[in-house]
């Protein structure tokens, strides 16, 4: 088999994987019941994802973690993250975050 119909195979393969894992809620509907330890554990997905997709973000920079005094983001990610828990702004913890990486990428650059 030729490496392109191998490469064409995984891409196919990967396709229909994601479609039937997504519709299969939609076509089952009532019929699937999921125990309740997975409903549960389910609650959790999007936190999960959420957290996956912006850890790494803020915590590793060309490859490397960084320590928190010589990285700006994770100051940032901390202040939006207190001015979130105590306002439930999103928008002050947006402006916030933004404020504290701007002025400390202007402060390490100096």
């Amino acid at each position: 088999m030729s490496p392109e119909a191998r490469i064409w195979i995984a891409i196919v393969g990967v396709g229909l994987t994601g479609i039937v894992t997504r519709c299969s809620f939609l076509f089952l509907g009532e019929r699937l019941v999921l125990p309740v330890a997975i409903e549960r554990a389910l609650r959790h997905a999007p936190a999960a994802a959420l957290a996956a997709t912006v850890v790494p973000g803020v915590l590793v920079m060309d490859g490397s973690v960084l320590g928190a005094v010589e990285n700006p983001r994770f100051a940032a990610a901390l202040v939006a993250a207190v001015v979130m828990w105590m306002s439930r702004g999103m928008l002050w913890s947006m402006a916030a975050g933004v404020a504290v990486y701007t002025a400390l990428r202007l402060l390490l650059a100096a």
